[in-house]
């Protein structure tokens, strides 16, 4: 029996009435997904802006620029610590090439506390594997407010390996640059240092940060790492040999000032020049000024020929000691007799020397000292150079001191360039250390101090005092080494000097015909030993040091000997002027 049609309209309009719940359900369902996609759109989008757009990148684009210490923080922990410049701090290589400083990118750990919810168990295991690091240090650091504190900068990829290993996510790395010296303390004075964060503290890396900054080109050095190995070695040797305090030297190229090694001792690694002792940071060659006694009888002899025009064979009384008012001078090798100039150079008379200066007059030694650079800071490209200490006033007994290395005080530096500028035939130089020409100083490349005349008897007392006098020590054959010694005495707590604490130096110029190097080293309160007969003089400490450079850049440098008879010898000239040669050789 079929349904009735009243049943099927029934049938009919439910069906109907279900079928457009279900499609309004549908429409509904289709709604909310949309929606949802959309809303997860907007998510996604917004944080690729936030963590990319106006996070990462600008942050690479910033680097390093302002820097942090160690114990700093960032602006917001949000934007997480800043990353490392993409551009590396330039090298500093010596004069073949060798590179003295490089940076390298390393990884630095630092934490997020609020990550970590046992200080104690991470400080402990940090320990572990980095046991340099102090567990209470860690802890402290560990358990800070803030979400961001450094642990160790600059890690060795083997403990970056080993703090992954522990496993601890509050602990997080940050890539950052790294300098390196290879040479280690060689050197370290005059290529400085950084601080952690790349900054200059010292030497060239300070003078010339801004260049090294832009990391484009290397910055070469005048330095032979050859040439500063050998002369480290030979002060360092001395120092030993005769209990001293310390020391100091620098090989020089007599014709435009090239320093091609310069010493300071002691020194320190540049690794870890934040725990180096000051006197270790001192550079004692160009920030140290000293009175450098005999050393400046070349000078003092050098206004007397230039300015007097006297005969190499004048002579002096030096029969007795010079009394000035209360100042009495006296000779360390008295000879008690009348000297002529090159008896008073060899055998270092400061009799004789006073009296030079005495006829030389106050005005005009001081002027001839200014313009051999003594009354200045020594002019070089770095800045740790020390202020010459004149005589106020500069009364008559300080012009006879200063004749013989007293009462004036320079750097070793300013020695060594003062006594280029004359033996090289009378020109003025400067020390430098950039072999880069715009640093080249060339303004006082024409600038005379003394005549060639002037400068070729310089160099003849020079090898005089090698051949027949105090500084036999230092010869060596085939090379003509000249020079001049030096002993002063060192200023007392109370006043005076003290006899017993010694600035023993030796200024050595090879070959003397034609110098080409001067070679200085200082020895600060050497103390006399049984080699030396109890003697800590110049010629028994310095002479024998700057003889064994000497040898050892012949080797380095490839300098052929040459064999000159003796009459033939510089010098040979000079001997006539000398009343006992054999007993000046003694």
């Amino acid at each position: 029996m079929s349904p009735s049609p009243f049943f099927r309209q029934k049938v009919m309009k439910l069906i109907g009435t279900r079928r457009s719940a279900l499609d309004l359900a549908r429409g509904r369902i289709m709604f909310m997904r949309v929606c949802f996609a959309s809303a997860f759109v907007l998510v996604a989008v917004r944080g690729f802006d936030l963590t990319i757009l106006q996070g990462e990148l600008p942050r690479l684009s910033q680097g390093l620029s302002s820097g942090f210490s160690q114990e700093s923080s960032p602006r917001d922990y949000t934007q997480g610590p800043k990353t490392a410049p993409t551009t590396l701090r330039a090298d500093i290589v010596d004069r073949n090439g060798v590179i003295l400083a490089r940076s390298v990118q390393t990884a630095s750990l630092y934490a997020d506390p609020k990550l970590i919810p046992d200080p104690e168990g991470v400080a402990r295991d940090l320990v572990k594997v980095l046991p340099d690091l102090s567990y209470g240090d860690v802890l402290k650091k560990l358990q800070r407010d803030g979400r961001f504190v450094w642990i160790k900068r600059n890690l060795a990829p083997q403990d970056q390996y080993a703090v992954l290993g522990l496993g601890h996510p509050g602990l997080s790395f940050e890539t950052e640059a790294n300098r390196l010296y290879p040479q280690g303390a060689l050197g370290a004075h005059l290529v400085g240092y950084t601080n952690v964060d790349g900054n200059g503290l010292a030497g060239v890396e300070r003078s010339f940060d801004n260049v090294l900054r832009a990391g484009k080109e290397p910055v070469q050095l005048t330095i032979d790492v050859r040439l500063q190995h050998v002369l480290r070695r030979e002060i360092s040797r001395t120092i030993k040999d005769f209990n001293a305090k310390g020391g100091m030297g620098v090989i020089m190229n007599v014709h435009d000032g090239e320093i091609l090694a310069a010493v300071s001792l002691p020194d320190f690694d540049p690794h870890s020049a934040g725990s180096a002792k000051p006197d270790n940071l001192f550079n004692r060659l160009s920030l140290g000024v000293y009175e450098m006694g005999s050393t400046f009888k070349l000078f003092s002899t050098a206004a007397y020929l230039e300015l007097k025009n006297a005969p190499i064979g004048q002579t002096f009384d030096a029969t007795k000691p010079l009394t000035i008012g209360r100042f009495t001078i006296k000779d360390y090798h008295a000879q008690k007799r009348i000297l002529t100039i090159p008896e008073i150079f060899m055998y270092s008379s400061n009799i004789g020397s006073a009296l030079m200066g005495q006829a030389v007059g106050t005005d005009a030694l001081k002027n001839f000292y200014a313009d051999l650079g003594f009354m200045a800071p020594v002019k070089i490209e770095i800045d740790e150079v020390g202020q010459p200490i004149i005589p106020s006033p500069w009364r008559e007994t300080s012009t006879l001191t200063a004749s013989y290395g007293h009462g004036i005080a320079v750097s070793p530096l300013h020695v060594a360039s003062a006594a280029s500028s004359i033996v090289n035939g009378g020109l003025r130089v400067n020390p430098h250390i950039v072999l880069d020409k715009i640093a080249e100083d060339k303004e006082n490349a024409s600038v005379r101090v003394v005549s060639a005349e002037t400068a070729h008897r310089i160099r003849q007392l020079l090898r005089l005092t090698v051949s027949h006098g105090t500084g036999g020590k230092a010869d060596v054959p085939g090379y003509m080494v000249g020079g001049k010694t030096g002993s002063a005495e060192k200023p007392g707590a109370r006043g005076g000097y003290d006899r017993k604490r010694l600035l023993s130096s030796f200024l050595g110029v090879f070959p003397s015909d034609d110098p080409d190097y001067v070679v200085l080293v200082i020895v600060d309160e050497p103390q006399g030993n049984k080699e030396s007969y109890g003697y800590a003089t110049g010629g028994w400490v310095g002479a024998p040091a700057v003889g064994r450079v000497v040898t050892a850049m012949a080797s380095v440098l490839a300098l052929p000997p040459k064999d000159i008879p003796a009459e033939k010898d510089i010098s040979a000239e000079l001997v006539r002027y000398v009343h006992d040669p054999k007993k000046a050789g003694e």
